[in-house]
């Protein structure tokens, strides 16, 4: 059937500045780093990508080795561009990555400028676009200098092929050095897209100060945890469960096993909140001011509902955000 998205599409959806940028993003986004990829159902992406811009999520997040295979969920969403969102592409905000590897040989990954505009390209064409609204370098490159990588990024907005340009899993330090060399060259750094969960802090430790200093938004990826931070694990690992994976190891059983109280404990506190596990989490990541948006996966469209229903309670009292560092730190007996 031919898709027309909803009249309704910016009703209940929240749109925050990134950074000092001209640009706002929804307070949730959707990531197709799992789930839209050639291994997977197209149409089940496609009912999860329409909902999402019905619901109001104007921004989708890809990259180029995102699948499996690697591509591939460019290539699907290049089809649901032609498909579905061609007569809506002013309303999106559509960014990719490059950075891991994605082809044989040196040149097919980390910062080099090669690697980058050539990945750029290819990114391009497989989703059938002119440019990508926001282009990240995916991860910083031990061993090419910091101005090539930003130089690299500073070409692909020169030459119309990339609006905005960011960066992700940079350190405070890292990210510090690459906002002043983007500034010299006259292309900001838009945003910075980060892993961040009740899990994983490591932002609150410099980097968000660094964000404020320089004006950077940010996108917090993984705010579930990889899925730990939801009501599936409450009972252990239930088959399929992204814990039981072989490939692209992110989550092991062990982690569940680690965190499980903590999560039972954390089920408690949402509930008395009247929200899932999940939506707490969600919540509890754009609470930090310096949080553009958070960046959800879903694997039907009920899942990413019931994540879009974050939006319904984003505010915590200072009792509430106590108790979760209590349990958090391991403080909190029962």
């Amino acid at each position: 059937m031919p898709y027309n998205a909803s009249d309704t599409r910016y009703n209940n959806m929240t749109y925050k500045r990134t950074g000092r940028s001209g640009l706002k993003l929804p307070l949730i986004s959707l990531g197709f780093w799992y789930n839209f990829g050639g291994l997977d159902s197209f149409e089940n992406g496609r009912a999860m990508a329409r909902r999402a811009f019905d619901m109001g999520v104007t921004h989708f997040d890809l990259a180029n080795n995102y699948g499996p295979p690697p591509g591939s969920a460019e290539e699907n969403f290049g089809l649901l561009m032609r498909q579905d969102f061609r007569p809506y592409r002013d309303e999106l905000i559509i960014s990719t990555k490059a950075g891991y590897d994605m082809w044989p040989g040196p040149y097919g990954e980390w910062g080099s400028r090669k690697y980058l505009l050539a990945s750029l390209d290819q990114s391009l064409k497989r989703m059938g676009l002119d440019y990508v609204d926001i282009f990240y370098s995916h991860r910083p490159d031990p061993e090419t200098p910091m101005e090539e990588t930003m130089s690299a990024l500073d070409a692909a907005v020169r030459q119309g092929k990339a609006l905005y340009v960011g960066i992700s899993s940079y350190s405070p330090e890292q990210t510090q050095e690459a906002a002043q060399i983007l500034h010299q060259m006259g292309t900001p750094c838009l945003i910075h897209q980060p892993s961040y969960s009740m899990f994983n802090r490591w932002v609150e430790n410099g980097l968000l100060d660094v964000l404020d200093q320089e004006g950077i938004g940010a996108i917090a990826f993984s705010p579930l945890a990889q899925g730990q931070l939801t009501d599936r694990y409450l009972n252990g690992i239930p088959t399929g469960a992204r814990a039981t994976k072989t490939e692209r190891v992110w989550l092991t059983p062990e982690d569940v096993k680690r965190n499980l109280g903590k999560i039972q404990k954390l089920n408690d506190l949402a509930q008395n909140r009247g929200q899932k596990l999940s939506q707490m989490a969600i919540a509890w990541v754009l609470r930090k001011p310096q949080i553009t948006s958070a960046l959800i996966g879903a694997s039907s469209v009920s899942q990413l509902d019931d994540n879009l229903a974050a939006l319904n309670n984003l505010s915590f009292s200072q009792e509430e955000l106590d108790a979760i560092d209590a349990i958090l730190s391991g403080s909190n007996q029962k």
